[in-house]
């Protein structure tokens, strides 16, 4: 009696043990995946894979953040493009179509006064130039995307809180407003970013978009803090190498945005966690560069809980196949091979006998 309780016993531990490797195995694979959605979340952070398409060429996006007293030039801009170019062929590459290798945008931001038939007030304005709205696909509401071949600097972009306070409404294409006295027209209206990340890093209430060369004919003084590329990667780290030695970084920041979810950059986070938020450099990120900080770190505690929770499933699988192992070659040593054994001599003997009998017989 007493040995089948503690038979019971055991058998309700053993159920126990099982639905808790389970468990810890569900809430593992529960990290992965939320790890995965995280690192597909933000379209800003996937330029290089829309970019490349089918090409056999892998591509790097990366990303240049210039503190707000050595921010750059266009003409900087355009050396470094050179000197990329220049580092491609000197690799070797065999260029087909040098316009499918470089894709760039730059950006800075400001504020500015805006008045609409409707209303007016103060609004952050993000300057843009290059392929802008290729890294960032922000979704429109109504209208347009401003465009890097475009004649006129006079075009703008609304987000939809600005436009409902100048207009009181969305469909404004074609319609004109004043910036700082000025007219300038309304491309389209944009919907922001509806994920957690970006609605969190994004803290302007009113928002647009205009060219850098119409914000500059604003401000003259206005220079460039961030800048954006696609670069063809013919081998390992030769896209974000390039803006290490050629890009005029000073104390700027240089990301990785392709790589910024491999294990080894969130590794890499979780060995600075507490401290990367302190920033000495001077550099003022935009609300996406904040936004995918803010996915990041997430992805790095999903990472970090990803390997940790499996562990006991894990050990408690190798335990119980050792000693399955265990138990199998016991009962090989004990049972199997000695009926074996036996089964075989009792065949050579009835072999034996057949053969006597045989020969005796004849």
């Amino acid at each position: 009696m007493g040995r089948e309780k503690k038979k019971k016993k055991l058998s309700k531990q053993q159920m126990t043990l099982l639905l808790l490797c389970v468990v810890l195995a569900a809430l593992a694979g529960a990290c992965w995946l939320a790890w995965w959605r995280l690192s597909k979340m933000l379209p800003a952070q996937q330029e290089a894979e829309r970019w490349q398409g089918d090409s056999d060429m892998p591509y790097k996006q990366i990303s240049c953040f210039l503190p707000m007293d050595e921010q750059i030039t266009l003409e900087q801009i355009g050396t470094f493009r050179k000197d990329a170019m220049s580092k491609l062929k000197a690799s070797s590459l065999d260029i087909t179509g040098e316009e499918t290798l470089m894709l760039d945008c730059w950006s800075t931001t400001g504020k500015v006064n805006v008045a609409g038939n409707h209303g007016k007030g103060e609004a952050s304005v993000t300057a843009v130039g290059g392929n802008y709205f290729d890294f960032h696909p922000i979704r429109l509401i109504n209208g347009d995307y401003l465009h890097p071949d475009d004649l006129m600097e006079d075009r703008v972009l609304l987000d939809e809180e600005l436009s409902w306070l100048l207009f009181g409404g969305t469909s404004l294409q074609g319609l004109t407003i004043k910036i700082n006295g000025l007219p300038y027209v309304v491309a389209g209206v944009i919907e922001r970013e509806q994920d957690f990340a970006s609605k969190k890093a994004y803290t302007e209430e009113l928002g647009m978009f205009m060219s850098y060369e119409g914000l500059r004919d604003l401000n003259e003084e206005l220079k460039i803090n961030c800048y954006e590329y696609v670069l063809a990667n013919p081998v390992k780290d030769f896209a974000v190498n390039i803006a290490k030695e050629k890009f005029p970084i000073g104390r700027g920041v240089i990301v990785n945005n392709t790589d910024r979810y491999t294990v080894k950059n969130l590794t890499d986070i979780l060995r600075q966690y507490g401290s990367r938020s302190t920033q000495s450099t001077g550099v003022l990120f935009p609300y996406w560069e904040n936004a995918a900080r803010i996915t990041e770190d997430w992805a790095a505690l999903c990472c970090l809980l990803g390997i940790l929770l499996p562990i006991v499933p894990v050990i408690t699988a190798a335990t119980v196949t050792v000693r399955a192992l265990k138990r199998g070659k016991k009962k090989m040593e004990e049972k199997i091979l000695p009926e074996a054994k036996e089964k075989a001599e009792e065949a050579v003997r009835v072999q034996q006998r057949k053969r006597w009998e045989k020969k005796h017989g004849e």
